[in-house]
């Protein structure tokens, strides 16, 4: 330990001393209660630790994320707003994606095209995407490499949104690349 780390140390043991000495004395003639409060404080605390030490394992059965299956299949649980979403590399950059089989192609949201390099002032919205907010202008764009479970495709053809998204969709065109998708028990495989 460094002298910063054991001045750090003993200050802490001191203010500990001077609020639990202050607490008996305030509280010796009901000793029983304070007893059973500094229990329950107690308790508190060793909660908050183990809380803190498990964080990782609950989050991940609170919100599930994707897997890489040993077959080579990516296997990705429902979320619990209903929609599976999938972590993919492109350009470099991971970016979430909500799978959408009714969309025909990879739609990016002007954010997310920003952070994987994309000027969306330099782009042509020259497209039209019907959607369920009405139509919406796009701008095509190639994806140089989209990385997935240690699978890499080249030259993915994509759309920059030109409305307002939440999030960017993983449509058919980057999905027509696996052979079979699969839902079952709150489950969607993709294999290769």
């Amino acid at each position: 330990m460094s002298t910063d780390q054991i001045m750090q140390l003993t200050y802490l043991v001191l203010l500990g001393a001077a609020i639990g000495g202050s607490a008996i004395v305030a509280g010796r003639s009901n000793m029983g209660k304070m007893a059973q409060q500094a229990a329950i404080w107690a308790l508190i605390f060793v909660g908050v630790i183990g809380a803190y030490g498990l964080w990782e394992d609950i989050t991940n059965d609170v919100n599930p994320r994707q897997a890489i299956l040993s077959d080579g299949a990516i296997a990705v649980p429902r979320s619990n707003d209903g929609h599976y979403h999938l972590t993919l590399d492109v350009n470099g950059t991971a970016v979430d994606f909500v799978i959408d089989t009714g969309a025909s192609q990879v739609v990016l949201s002007q954010r997310d095209a920003a952070r994987i390099g994309i000027n969306a002032d330099a782009l042509n919205f020259s497209g039209m995407a019907s959607t369920a907010n009405g139509v919406v202008r796009t701008a095509p764009v190639v994806l140089d490499q989209v990385t997935l479970g240690g699978i890499t495709d080249r030259n993915v053809p994509a759309v920059v949104n030109g409305g307002a998204m939440d999030n960017s969709l993983l449509g058919m065109t980057y999905l027509g690349l696996y052979n079979r998708i699969e839902i079952s028990n709150g489950e969607l495989v993709l294999n290769r």
